[in-house]
């Protein structure tokens, strides 16, 4: 049920996003950490000021009206992963984007950059 909840949450905020931003296509770069980043243990001082950057980049995005929705799953294993939904003007500028994020550049995750298109919602 809390599955559900989240997914037309997510849904619905991406079509009211999109409306609003018409110009803009709508993007999801997923995020895996890399081996070596499973443990929490294993994390640098450096690694976790890092992570902290990126969680800024993200509320600058959403700030600027650029973010749809960010967060992860919430396993501690390899299977982990993380999502942004956001707009951007073209591919390449959502590929831009991404691998700009601080944990990327630091080699803490790795992105996957994919183009968006709402097919289902519920209504009401």
């Amino acid at each position: 049920m809390k599955i559900l909840l989240i997914s037309f949450l997510l849904i619905s905020s991406i079509n009211v996003f999109a409306r609003e931003q018409q110009q803009d296509k709508i993007f999801i770069y997923i995020l895996k950490l890399t081996p070596g980043y499973f443990d929490d243990a294993d994390w640098s001082e450096k690694d976790k000021q890092t992570i902290h950057v990126h969680f800024q980049l993200l509320q600058e995005m959403l700030a600027e009206g650029k973010l749809v929705v960010a967060g992860r799953t919430d396993v501690e294993n390899e299977k982990t992963f993380g999502i942004v939904v956001y707009a951007a003007d073209s591919y390449e500028e959502a590929v831009r984007i991404a691998n700009d994020d601080p944990a990327v550049k630091a080699g803490i995750m790795s992105v996957e950059v994919f183009p968006f298109s709402l097919a289902l919602m519920k209504k009401g």
